[in-house]
């Protein structure tokens, strides 16, 4: 079936360049094969298809009737092709984009300037700070921050958040400000994990501390701490309002608090839809442009 679908759109490459000269420079072949799969096409139709001559070409009758069905296979085929083109040049259809809670509140500047530009790419968010199943809810592009699991996805960096040590003026003021690795480790922590029976270690240092408040969302992290629970590493970026009201207070400290890399998350590394390059960069350019 796969010859003989071959076959037609050599059939309607033939007429449409009236030889099998020309025909056969269009598909980058020999005037010989084209020949041999014109006289196949015969063959398997049982119907001559072509007067041939040292002049010119014709279709037989039966030849024109069965031309208009593969010159209409080959159109059909030019227009497929031209919408698979379409769609790896120009961002459009649905994308699928998960994220952290945190950051979808950066989203709308980093990529309304993409969406304006493009009328027909449409968002789809899924917004949660756990591990979303990213094949069954089809995503396109996820974004992720620090260290990674492992996984068949492929990461490109494209930025990176600071992070901080931040409390709220109510708990410094019962429990005073934690100078020391010693204050920071007898302090109340919350933490972006599954519980509270789990220790970790701070990064850049040796403490090893086992949280009393944690959560599965980072909002809800930053609003316990500004409710005056404990202290939270957060990003920077994230609690810069609640900074500027004085719900929050960034804590000075001699510990390095990390810099965290931000990841796009794709299901391949090569040819990817028009959507989700643009994004990529849209997302890229945003990180680049803060202070």
């Amino acid at each position: 079936m796969l010859d003989q679908l071959k076959r037609m759109g050599v059939l309607a490459a033939v007429v449409r360049h009236g030889s099998f000269a020309a025909a056969a420079r269009q598909l980058r072949t020999s005037t010989s094969a084209v020949s041999q799969q014109i006289r196949a096409l015969e063959h398997d139709m049982g119907v001559t298809l072509l007067h041939r001559s040292t002049r010119k070409l014709s279709l037989t009758p039966a030849g024109e009737r069965f031309h208009a069905g593969c010159a209409a296979m080959v159109a059909a085929a030019e227009s497929a092709q031209a919408q698979l083109q379409q769609l790896r040049d120009a961002p459009e259809g649905e994308l699928r984009l998960a994220m952290t809670v945190g950051f979808a509140r950066q989203l709308a500047p980093a990529l309304s300037p993409l969406l304006a530009a493009h009328p027909g790419l449409r968002l789809h968010l899924q917004v949660e700070d756990g591990f979303t199943d990213l094949v069954a809810h089809r995503i396109d592009l996820a974004i992720r921050f620090g260290r990674l699991p492992d996984s068949a996805w492929v990461a490109q960096r494209i930025g990176s958040v600071r992070m901080s040590l931040y409390a709220a003026p109510a708990y410094l003021a019962e429990h005073g400000v934690p100078t020391t690795p010693e204050a920071l480790g007898a302090a109340d922590w919350l933490m972006l994990q599954a519980g509270t029976d789990t220790p970790r270690q701070l990064p850049g240092t040796s403490l090893t501390i086992t949280p009393r408040y944690t959560s599965n969302n980072q909002l809800s992290l930053q609003q316990l701490c500004e409710a005056g629970l404990g202290l939270a590493m957060l990003g920077d970026e994230d609690v810069a309002a609640a900074v500027a009201s004085g719900r929050l207070l960034r804590l000075a400290s001699a510990i390095d608090w990390p810099v965290l890399p931000v990841w796009a998350l794709t299901p391949q590394r090569d040819a990817q839809p028009a959507k989700v390059r643009h994004a990529i960069a849209a997302l890229r350019a945003h990180f680049e442009g803060r202070p």
